[in-house]
Formats: C-alpha cells, sequence, structure tokens
C-alpha cells in the first residue's frame, strides 16, 4: 500500500464524489495530503468510495445536492470532523433529458438548474459562511465544454453549465479577495456519467480528439487540485477547458 502523504492541514468538500470526476478530484486532493468530506446520493456507493480513499482522512455525506438540509448537514460535518472547509469542489450535476430544446419538458429543464446550477450556489453560500469568508480558500465549479459551445440533445445540460461558468464570475467578483472562484469545462470524460456518449465506440469517439483520447478524472482532478493550489494564487474568476484539444477542429472541415 502507497504511503499517505504528510497531511497539509487543508480540508476540502466534494460533491458528488462516490465515483466519476468527483471521486477524481478526491483522490487528487488526498494525494497531497488533504482531508476531503465528499458527497452522493447513493449511501451505499458512498460508504465504498470513503473505504477505498480512506476512512482515516474521508469522511462521507449521503443525500441529493439540491437538498438544502442536505448542504447544510455536509459543511457542518465538515466543520465537526476537520474543523475547516479550505475548498469547495461543486461537482454534482444531473443530465436525465435527451432530445431537442423545442420539445423539452420545463420541469425537467428545473430539475437540472436546481442540482447542477443552485446547489452550487448553496454549496458556495455554506462554505462560505461556515470558514471561507474569514479565513480565505478555493472554489472550483465543474462546468463542462457544452457551457460554451452548442449541445445537440443536451441543451438542459448546456444552458446550466453555461449559468455555472456565469455564477463563477458572480462568486469570484464577490467572494474576492480572500476566496478565489474558478470553473473547469472539461469535454468527455470516462465516466458512467457520460458513457452514453462513447459506450460502444471509443475509438471513433477518441479519434476526434487530437490528443488521442478521452478524457480520464485523474485529467480533472489535477486541474482541480492546481485551481486550489498556491501555484494558482492569481487566478480567479476563469474557466479552464479541459478538452484534449477537441475544440482545435472548431471550424475545420
Amino acid at each position: 500500500m502507497t504511503a499517505l502523504p504528510e497531511l497539509s492541514g487543508k480540508v476540502a468538500l466534494v460533491t458528488g464524489a462516490s465515483r466519476g470526476i468527483g471521486y477524481g478530484v478526491a483522490e487528487a486532493l488526498l494525494a497531497r495530503g488533504d482531508r476531503v468530506v465528499i458527497t452522493g446520493r447513493n449511501e451505499d456507493a458512498l460508504k465504498e468510495a470513503v473505504e477505498k480513499l480512506g476512512a482515516d482522512r474521508v469522511v462521507g455525506v449521503a443525500g441529493k445536492a439540491h437538498d438544502e438540509a442536505h448542504q447544510a448537514v455536509a459543511v457542518e460535518r465538515a466543520m465537526e470532523a476537520f474543523g475547516r472547509v479550505d475548498y469547495l469542489v461543486n461537482n454534482a450535476g444531473t443530465n436525465p433529458v435527451f432530445g431537442p430544446i423545442a420539445d423539452m419538458d420545463l420541469n425537467v429543464a428545473r430539475k437540472v438548474f436546481e442540482t447542477n446550477v443552485i446547489s452550487a450556489l448553496g454549496f458556495a453560500q455554506r462554505t462560505w459562511h461556515a470558514w471561507q469568508k474569514d479565513n480565505g480558500g478555493a472554489i472550483v465549479n465543474i462546468a463542462s465544454v457544452a457551457g460554451v459551445s452548442a449541445s445537440p440533445f443536451i441543451a438542459a445540460y448546456g444552458i446550466s453549465k453555461a449559468a455555472m461558468i456565469n455564477l463563477t464570475v458572480q462568486l469570484a467578483h464577490e467572494f474576492s479577495p480572500g476566496v478565489r472562484v474558478n470553473a473547469i469545462a472539461p469535454a468527455v470524460v470516462k465516466t458512467k456519467f457520460a458513457q452514453a456518449l462513447y459506450e460502444g465506440r471509443e475509438a471513433e469517439a477518441a479519434a476526434a480528439y487530437p490528443l488521442g483520447r478521452l478524457g480520464v478524472p485523474s485529467d480533472i482532478g489535477g486541474a482541480a487540485a492546481f485551481l486550489t493550489s498556491d501555484q494558482s494564487d492569481w487566478i480567479t474568476g476563469q474557466t479552464l477547458v479541459v478538452d484534449g484539444g477537441i475544440f482545435l477542429n472548431a471550424g475545420v472541415g
């Protein structure tokens, strides 16, 4: 078993981290010595993630991201367990609808916004008041390339991620100078969440990327670790596109 690094003294709260991108972010932060609180909807999956990551440095809080009571409990648990919340990574998201925007069920659109945008604001507010307002820190919002370009058939998701990018700018302005707020906009990352976009045709999907492969959770974990580190101390209000070069193809053809 690989020896754990010395504790950094810092604590992160990562939402939607029982698997996929959130889990990759938690791994990256643990690898540098942070302690981490992770959230997820499925209690069993969350417990399994905590065990794999290391229960001595990780706490899991099950619940739905858009539930305000869950948001409160997650932040309170972080403060009880570790006494601080230096970093917030808003990763929890949903995309339950596929089809043309003209026929989109508005109730589904509302659900997407509640989970992808309003929950991120709620967690940011609670983290701010619990610790960051007086002590500083950083927030990273996991957006998507769907938020900076057209996203056919997943328009609700794309619109919500565009809103998340603007939320990043608003928070960065209001929370400065003590708290830096940035976003990451990944292209397709190999997770269960994005499986429908590449399953059964991964080679074909990857061929469109100049770097020759789809993303993996550690790609986003590394970016999140950078944006919550001293190396990014003069960066705020920005969206880092992590896309394997796919935007290089824009306008080609």
